[in-house]
């Protein structure tokens, strides 16, 4: 390890003429020969460090000396280092460094540096470089085991494995927010749930998560209250509150707190609800930084399809008449009955008239998100009903409804949701040399995130927690692979691709929970009634053919030590898992990574890129450019942006995925500024008939008079 902490190490100086911006800017400049200048980039991220991070790094003697004082002072746990030998630890640290990483981007270099490093308390100086923070999250998550620490140390120094955001910043700080991603609430059709449910985004929101709400249980506009008919006020004052309350949580300041509502498509406040985004809507009404989610069945789709009504029928009438909530009733199993029964106050409005509104506020705002309930649903091997999703629509988990008393106290606790995230890097991990080392590696780094998330200032979170092991397990640069490859997105070699890879990482995670359940002795609560434990969830590996279908696969998956399984695998595992259990409930979804693709040089999630070069804002800097990864001049033809791409080959590159992963892919769609409603209405459907379970943004190419790319082009549309 390199003790003084001010050597980068760096092989060649750049020229002191140009600054870290300027070389950076010149990636958007084309070369004499009509290239593009990659090594301005590289230049760019090494005179970063000469010009910026040397200059500001607070320089320590030794890692006694370094580690003490952070200790002391009140910027690292101490509990952390208490549990390793000071030996092993500085082996850690001399394993990170030995790796001698340099950032390939300045973007990369850049976002590290002002996101995540520790700094001091004023905020002006650096206490860690990139292999410290990687070593304090491997000491943190390890708790204790050194082999694991080490494992991980080798996951993440290579890319292969990437913690989200808030473990990447937080594990192992003193002045910290939690752990997890984000938080999905129920909220029911009682004044004391609305009030928690408010409460608890408060409080959530000031530990940094985004927070996802269910509205769809509470009684519509016009509903009587106490037997009185046209009483209550609906959902609209309720997404009121919920929106200044995640604007009056500030997170110190750095940023407004996140949050969405989801409501179903057959709740009457349906048509008001969207209409809440709406550019000139009223603004009593209007809803500005609350994202807006729209639960979808089966049966919505059929309607539409005969040009029928589509009725929507009020929550508090199916309580009162079914005893549960409109959320665990199945709208497409109960809809013609429900439809015939007078007990249930209705109303209708056209199906197709409804996609059109979707398609129109999808135009001006980017939203709703859609989730495709029985399709969910019916993919769900955990017992009990999926009914929203979260802010970026891949956590798709199964709740419980909790219960107060009139002092907002619970009479009984429920169970809601927290995502605990992380990605592999599927380009660094198909290069490892131990594939199932490296998804097992990751599945115990996540199960730490949940095993040392406790969150008492919402017990139905933390009760969710405790009871389910959750996590996520998420993947990111498809693109950057397959054209490092020379694979085109969206080419039957990349759905082939990716159907062996997720194949792969499903056999793996499982497996990886059935040893972690065998060594504790413990499954996560329900088991015993989920699809894993009657062997219904193997039955489509057992009996299905899963092998690659094209050559170019099979010599990669040759090339790799990524295992595909058999059937005769998959028996065994099925016969494992019903004899020990899962730890976990949930293992994999597949969100839409930002910050943490930049730091890892990756392509986000599993998308195609958005740009060749991509163009962001970076606060005070301005202007940043990315290049995308494995990008060079000779292979700039496997990089057609997604735009370029279109909606067909992204939906089913994703609906190729979702059939192996047991939540949801967060899967945005990108159209030319020639799109129509009509062409959205038609996506709705091929990624609803392809199985993919949920969408995200809808996001629109804009162009300047002159046909050239404008700044914040690739943004939500506006």
């Amino acid at each position: 390890m390199a003790e003084n902490l001010t050597d980068t190490g760096l092989e060649e100086v750049p020229s002191p003429e140009l600054d870290y911006h300027a070389l950076n800017a010149q990636l958007n400049l084309y070369t004499e020969d009509g290239l593009i200048n990659f090594e301005a980039d590289r230049a760019a991220a090494r005179q970063y460090f000469l010009q910026h991070v040397n200059q500001n790094t607070v320089f320590f003697h030794d890692l006694e000396e370094k580690l003490t004082y952070l200790v002391d002072e009140g910027y690292y746990e101490g509990h952390v280092l208490d549990q390793y030998d000071f030996a092993d630890v500085k082996a850690l640290y001399k394993q990170a460094y030995a790796h001698k990483f340099r950032f390939p981007t300045f973007l990369g270099a850049f976002k590290y540096y002002t996101s995540y490093t520790l700094k001091t308390f004023d905020g002006k100086r650096y206490l860690e470089r990139f292999e410290d923070r990687i070593v304090m999250v491997a000491l943190y998550l390890a708790r204790g085991d050194i082999q694991l620490a080490q494992h991980l140390v080798d996951e993440m120094m290579t890319g292969r494995f990437q913690p989200a955001t808030p473990t990447f910043l937080n594990a192992g700080k003193a002045a910290r927010g939690e752990l997890v991603s984000c938080f999905l609430l129920r909220i029911e059709d009682n004044m004391e749930s609305i009030a928690r449910g408010i409460n608890s985004a408060l409080q959530l929101s000031k530990r940094g998560g985004g927070v996802a709400l269910s509205l769809t249980n509470l009684r519509e506009s016009g509903a009587p209250i106490k037997k009185i008919q046209n009483q209550s006020s609906g959902i609209i004052p309720v997404m009121k509150l919920l929106e200044d309350s995640f604007s009056y949580a500030n997170q110190l300041g750095a940023r407004q707190g996140a949050g969405a509502v989801y409501l179903h498509a057959h709740h009457p406040d349906i048509m008001a609800f969207l209409d809440t985004k709406r550019e000139n809507a009223d603004e009593k009404i209007r809803i500005k930084t609350l994202s807006l989610g729209v639960v979808i069945p089966d049966i919505t789709f059929e309607l539409a399809r005969n040009n029928e009504d589509m009725y929507l029928f009020s929550p508090y009438d199916i309580e009162r008449v079914y005893g549960i909530p409109f959320t665990e009733i199945s709208i497409t199993e109960k809809y013609r009955e429900m439809v015939n029964d007078g007990r249930i106050h209705k109303k209708k409005i056209n199906a197709r008239r409804f996609f059109q509104t979707l398609a129109e506020i999808q135009f001006e705002s980017g939203y709703p998100y859609i989730v495709f309930e029985d399709t969910v649903n019916r993919a769900n091997p955990i017992d009990g009903r999926i009914t929203m999703s979260n802010l970026c629509s891949e956590i798709l988990q199964v709740s419980e409804a909790s219960t107060f008393n009139d002092d907002l106290s619970y009479s009984y606790v429920g169970k809601d949701i927290s995502c605990n995230l992380g990605s592999l890097n599927i380009a660094k991990t198909m290069d490892s040399p131990d594939f199932q080392a490296t998804v097992e590696s990751a599945i115990r780094a996540l199960t730490a995130v949940s095993d040392l998330s406790d969150i008492q200032s919402v017990p139905s979170v933390a009760r969710g927690n405790a009871m389910s092991h959750a996590i996520g397990l998420g993947q990111m640069n498809l693109h950057g692979y397959l054209a490092r490859e020379h694979i085109h997105y969206g080419s039957e070699e990349a759905l082939d691709f990716t159907n062996m890879y997720f194949l792969a990482i499903t056999y793996a995670a499982i497996k990886a929970s059935n040893t972690i359940a065998r060594e504790r002795g413990e499954s996560f609560v329900g088991f015993e009634r989920s699809k894993y434990a009657s062997g219904e969830y193997f039955e489509k590996y057992i009996n299905g053919d899963w092998t690659p279908q094209t050559e170019r696969v099979r010599e990669l998956l040759a090339a790799s030590t990524i295992y595909i399984p058999t059937a005769d695998d998959w028996r065994q595992l099925a016969a494992d898992v019903a004899e020990f259990g899962m730890y976990n409930q949930n293992l994999q979804a597949i969100p839409p990574t930002g910050s943490i693709s930049y730091i890892n040089n990756s392509t986000s999630s599993i998308h195609p890129i958005v740009s060749k070069i991509e163009i962001r804002k970076e606060g005070k800097i301005g202007r940043v450019y990315y290049p995308a990864p494995y990008m060079t001049n000779e292979n700039l033809e496997f990089y057609r942006d997604a735009y370029e791409i279109g909606p067909e080959a992204i939906i089913d590159t994703y609906a190729v995925a979702t059939q192996h992963v047991d939540q949801g892919l967060s899967l945005t769609l990108f159209y030319p500024d020639t799109v129509t409603t009509r062409d959205l209405n038609k996506s709705y459907i091929y990624a609803w008939r392809k199985g993919v379970k949920t969408l995200y943004y809808v996001r629109l190419r804009q162009m300047a008079l002159e046909g050239t790319e404008v700044e914040g082009c690739v943004s939500c549309m506006l």
